[in-house]
């Protein structure tokens, strides 16, 4: 089989390349997006003297909590009522509130670091300005509100400002090529080896 892939393997790379194209192309006509990621800390206040390792797993849930807070329209609307400037046009004319929070949850993200009571998070825009703006909006309402629905015994603190990337965030063009010429690559592979089995089996 390896001999197989290996006489054969100017065809299968051609196939790869032929797929990464195929991928890089039709990524083009997605819409083109930038990031901004920010850090917060999420610190538990205990007032029984708790060890280090119980604090920080329950700051870990406590941010996992949180990241599916940030998905809801309580918390898209505490933002958008916010004093934070932003574009706040482009989310309220949009169609249909189903759309909105489709959009809403797709752009804004949320997960957490374990082992280190961190929270990274991430949105995604059309400019590294507008990625910027809603970036601060989100990370300065959820560590304004964010005790709302977790309690009062949790601070929640700006550790990294939003930082925007130099190029596209979405759509992933060297991700997408990858992963198009892994797909061409084996699809080829795998019609050489079936081929040839089949050609000497048949014979």
């Amino acid at each position: 089989m390896i001999s197989i892939i290996l006489k054969h393997w100017k065809m299968i790379f051609f196939w790869g390349l032929f797929f990464a194209s195929v991928s890089i192309g039709a990524s083009i006509l997605f819409p083109r997006q930038y990031s901004a990621d920010s850090q917060i800390l999420i610190i538990t206040r205990d007032r029984y003297g708790v060890d280090p390792y119980t604090q920080a797993k329950a700051a870990e849930r406590v941010g996992e909590n949180l990241a599916q807070i940030m998905k809801t329209a309580d918390f898209y609307n505490k933002v958008m009522d916010s004093a934070h400037t932003f574009d706040k046009d482009s989310w309220k004319n949009i169609s249909t509130e189903r759309l909105r929070r489709k959009n809403w949850q797709k752009d804004v993200l949320a997960n957490v670091v374990y082992g280190t009571s961190l929270m990274k998070i991430t949105v995604y825009r059309d400019t590294p300005q507008e990625a910027i703006a809603l970036s601060n909006a989100v990370t300065q309402t959820i560590t304004a509100r964010g005790w709302e629905y977790v309690g009062g015994d949790v601070v929640i603190k700006v550790v990294g400002d939003p930082l925007a990337s130099r190029w596209y965030a979405r759509p992933n063009f060297v991700m997408n090529g990858m992963f198009g010429f892994l797909v061409g690559a084996f699809l080829a592979a795998l019609w050489v080896i079936r081929y040839k089995k089949h050609h000497v089996f048949g014979s």
